[in-house]
């Protein structure tokens, strides 16, 4: 079997008991994982809710959205209500670097396993928190999925077309920010701790989160305190930058400045565009946006999209096809960055996205596949905690562990 972390990686050494489910968290622990950390995933005996979202499901029946999110962990199955399964999760939080959980705000103290409780235990301890609305706030008790986060977050008002509806982005887009944020945050709370020896408690959750992740859209209604406003696939500070139809299907076009724009009114054919006080610069086009897409519209639509790219790239300006989810994981330049690994076995083929971020020197691997419930609970039990097959026994009949 594989070992749990490599030591080339850069988080080797590094202990993360990981009592998460559902995406955020198991996003967070997983990218810890792929640099290397070893990562225990704690889960009660109904197991991670993700493992019953499908279809699709994987050759031996695993769901592809937990496969998506727990590679490279080793998984173990307690009853945190009972007191020996309590016990175990006390001194394995003993001993870790970094604990993540994403209970209901009390949750995990209830279990006396609360950041007060391990700090007791493991001073240097970082403890992280990902709940929907924070700890604290009148939210706070609040469950929180994704989707109502994007509601409340402002999120959804801004996404879908000028007359329509608000719609949800396709993916868990808060899920992942918060996954991200306490990423970051955990990292940073190590390396204070490891100069200190001084751990802390960190309080993230999805909707500030994604209120974050608003980035120019909420500063923009802070400066202006005027409401954002759904533009569809345009950009409300840019223009153009959305899709434009071609002869035979559509692309996405990203001017970004002045000279982008002139460089495209010459490859249209209308050098003086780039003139004309309504476009010459973007404030101007902005003003003017409705006028310059259908010029450019009615261009547009006479040649074919690899016409258009293949010109406006030759010309410096960002564009792109609009791809299928399936088209992006086949394209050449996915496949030339190595992004999609191909980990499963003649008998359970299965690829998945790997990690996003390039290392030099201490590159992401794949382990470990994404463990089954309780996989691991004997080898990291007696690993950690010393227990002997009779203890193991004895703990598996009483029902503390599976």
């Amino acid at each position: 079997m594989p070992t749990p972390s490599t030591p080339t990686l850069p988080l080797a050494g590094v202990r993360v008991l990981d009592f998460t489910r559902i995406l955020a968290g198991p996003f967070c622990t997983m990218q810890l994982a792929d640099m290397g950390a070893d990562v225990i995933k704690v889960e009660s005996f109904d197991g991670d809710d993700t493992r019953t979202w499908g279809p699709p499901f994987d050759a031996k029946g695993r769901s592809a959205y937990y496969l998506s999110i727990n590679r490279n962990k080793r998984g173990i199955a307690l009853d945190l209500k009972h007191p020996d399964g309590r016990q175990i999760a006390q001194q394995l939080a003993a001993q870790a670097h970094i604990v993540v959980e994403n209970f209901r705000v009390g949750g995990m103290a209830s279990f006396g396993l609360g950041f007060e409780d391990v700090r007791a235990l493991n001073p240097a301890v970082v403890y992280a928190s990902i709940t929907g609305f924070g700890q604290t706030g009148p939210y706070a008790e609040r469950p929180g999925y994704d989707f109502a986060i994007q509601a409340m977050s402002g999120l959804m008002a801004i996404t879908g077309e000028p007359d329509g509806i608000p719609n949800k982005v396709g993916v868990a887009v808060s899920d992942v920010f918060a996954g991200m944020f306490a990423t970051a945050s955990i990292l940073a709370a190590l390396r204070h701790a490891e100069h200190t020896g001084i751990g802390q408690h960190l309080d993230i959750n999805l909707l500030d989160s994604q209120i974050a992740a608003l980035v120019n859209v909420a500063s923009s209604v802070l400066v202006s305190d005027r409401e954002a406003q759904r533009y569809g696939n345009a950009h409300p500070s840019i223009v153009p930058y959305q899709p434009f139809d071609a002869a035979d299907g559509a692309f996405a076009l990203a001017v970004g400045n002045d000279r982008q724009f002139a460089a495209l009114c010459g490859l249209v054919g209308h050098r003086d565009w780039a003139h004309d006080p309504r476009f010459a610069s973007n404030p101007m086009r902005v003003r003017h946006r409705v006028v310059l897409v259908d010029l450019l519209a009615a261009v547009f639509a006479r040649h074919p999209v690899d016409h258009w790219i293949e010109q406006i790239l030759a010309a410096g300006i960002p564009c792109g096809r609009i791809n299928g989810v399936r088209a992006a994981l086949n394209d050449p330049h996915i496949a030339a960055r190595g992004l999609v690994w191909d980990v499963g076995t003649a008998d359970a083929p299965l690829r998945m996205v790997g990690h996003a971020v390039g290392f030099s020197e201490t590159p992401p691997s794949f382990r470990l596949p994404p463990p089954d419930l309780g996989e691991h609970t004997d080898a990291v039990l007696t690993e950690r905690l010393a227990l002997t097959p009779a203890a193991l026994a004895h703990l598996r009949t009483n029902g503390a562990i599976r």
